[in-house]
């Protein structure tokens, strides 16, 4: 018996991985998260197969219908929304498997950053204007943020910023980064990105408090701030650069004239 941790993805039910999805049929027992996963990922799941809604549950509870699936020798796919390494919440539950010596893995999925980017059809690195993306929250209710990691410390980086669980906060989020990036900053907030009613609102940071505000967002929308997404007149990069040689591309012998 093994307990499978697997990201379903941002939300579309063809963006979870090949892996992911075999596991999710072969299961007999699934648990999944349900305010953040659609049941349409589990669509392929056995007929018999029990499946948990962990939502309204607390972290005692789900431990307990793993170890119910333990004692019976059944694998139990446990489906988390994105990539589960990002704000998943499953740290917690390996400590507890652990403990209790049940055997875990866990699968990757398509984080909602990366979802975003593709619906913006944005390159999150650009040369010369950005090579570092910071994914990174603020505190609401969650958890407080850990000393040094404060969002005007990595605002000063100039990187990409991938701001997740903070549509709350969002007044707060421009007032920290102006400063850093300028009101003219690029910004967008994907809200659902890859579910069928996504909303994508793009602005700056003058501007984006204004323009979000008709959507009423209050949950599930990650905010994007950088100028790598608005910016046009960039370097080529040197990876596919004639002039720039390396391992599978070597330089060619220079020819002499005749």
């Amino acid at each position: 018996m093994i307990v499978h941790f697997i990201g379903a993805g941002p939300g579309a039910p063809d963006l979870i991985t090949v892996r992911g999805l075999a596991l999710i049929k072969r299961c007999p027992v699934v648990l999944y998260a349900g305010s953040l996963v659609p049941r349409e990922v589990l669509a392929s799941a056995r007929k018999s197969a029990r499946i948990i809604d962990t939502a309204p549950l607390t972290l005692d509870e789900i431990i307990a219908e793993i170890v119910r699936a333990h004692a019976k020798g059944k694998d139990v796919a446990r489906v988390h929304s994105g990539d589960p390494s990002l704000y998943g919440a499953i740290a917690e539950q390996m400590r507890r498997l652990e403990a209790l010596g049940i055997p875990y893995d866990v699968t990757p999925g398509v984080p909602a950053f990366a979802a975003a980017a593709a619906a913006l059809k944005r390159e999150l690195t650009l040369p010369g204007i950005a090579q570092s993306v910071v994914l990174t929250r603020t505190a609401v209710r969650a958890s407080a943020m850990p000393k040094g990691e404060e969002l005007a410390r990595f605002a000063a980086t100039g990187a990409t910023l991938a701001i997740h669980l903070s549509i709350n906060n969002l007044a707060r989020v421009v007032r920290t980064l102006t400063p850093h990036y300028g009101a003219d900053c690029p910004v967008a907030i994907a809200h659902r990105v890859s579910w069928p009613d996504e909303t994508i609102v793009q602005g700056t940071l003058a501007d984006i408090r204004a323009k979000a505000k008709p959507h009423g967002f209050t949950r599930t929308a990650l905010i994007l701030v950088g100028r790598a997404l608005g910016e046009d007149s960039f370097d080529d990069s040197r990876l596919y650069d004639p002039r720039h040689s390396h391992v599978l591309r070597p330089s060619k012998p220079h020819r002499k004239p005749d």
